[in-house]
């Protein structure tokens, strides 16, 4: 049964969406198929980073102005990209059996789906929070991202989806920084991957080709590519299916 993972963080700027792009890719490199729902429309970026150019987006799907082939963007190692296009509140105004029919769809051919959530605490990052089975809270080392992550971890407590762990995202060798141990303790959550500051990822972006695949030996590379195998290997497949998940997490849960 494929498992929904949503990538979140409670502020921006924490490099959320790096980490759904890295972290699909090296899923997709260990044979996954694995699909990422680009949700983050403002700070809509994942394209970028893959180098893909997209035309159509899943609100012209639902508008009936295109079909849902022309809305899956093939990345680096085949790592699908599916991006919204429309606020995720917004579909519930939405054809629901055509959503249901493109839900499935999806489902049917991915072993891992990724949403890459709107940054922030507002009703669309709610919205992906409810819609998926597990959560991944992206953290920086610093003080003022803990109050943020903090707010996400109730949110998401409420909502019933399961927070397996933070991953801890630009850390530096620097005193100022907050440690591995303390973010633990004072989330109470399990830190599954510490991403270190890199400049190779700023290189990676800025050629449309991801960390994981421009220099997999890289300190941060080599993070991104152990947490993977991690996920892998410790992902809890809910007993709720997961078009059921995806659908009442879009239309009914919030």
């Amino acid at each position: 049964m494929p498992i929904s993972i949503t990538i979140a963080s409670g502020r921006e700027d924490v490099g959320k969406t790096t980490v759904a792009v890295n972290l699909g890719v090296a899923l997709a490199k260990r044979g996954m198929d694995v699909t990422i729902l680009d949700a983050d429309i403002e700070m809509a970026n994942l394209e970028l980073q893959l180098g893909l150019e997209i035309k159509k987006t899943l609100k012209d799907v639902l508008s009936g102005d295109a079909s849902i082939e022309d809305v899956i963007y093939t990345g680096h190692c085949g790592v699908k990209i599916i991006p919204v296009g429309m606020p995720l509140s917004e579909l519930r105004y939405t054809d629901s059996e055509l959503f249901f029919k493109i839900i499935k769809e999806i489902a049917r051919s991915s072993d891992i789906l990724i949403l890459d959530a709107p940054s922030g605490l507002g009703k669309d990052v709610v919205t992906a929070i409810a819609a998926s089975q597990e959560l991944l809270l992206v953290v920086n080392p610093e003080v003022s991202s803990m109050a943020d992550a903090l707010k996400t971890k109730i949110i998401t407590k409420k909502l019933g989806t399961n927070l397996v762990g933070l991953i801890i995202n630009k850390v530096r060798t620097t005193k100022a920084d907050i440690t591995k141990g303390e973010i633990e303790l004072l989330l109470q959550l399990e830190s599954k991957g510490v991403i270190p500051e890199d400049e190779e990822i700023k290189k990676a972006c800025s050629i449309g080709k991801p960390i994981v695949i421009s220099n997999p030996d890289s300190p941060a590379g080599q993070a991104f590519n152990e947490i993977a195998a991690n996920i892998i290997e410790t992902s809890t497949q809910s007993s709720e299916n997961l078009e059921e998940r995806l659908y009442n997490g879009f239309f009914g849960r919030v």
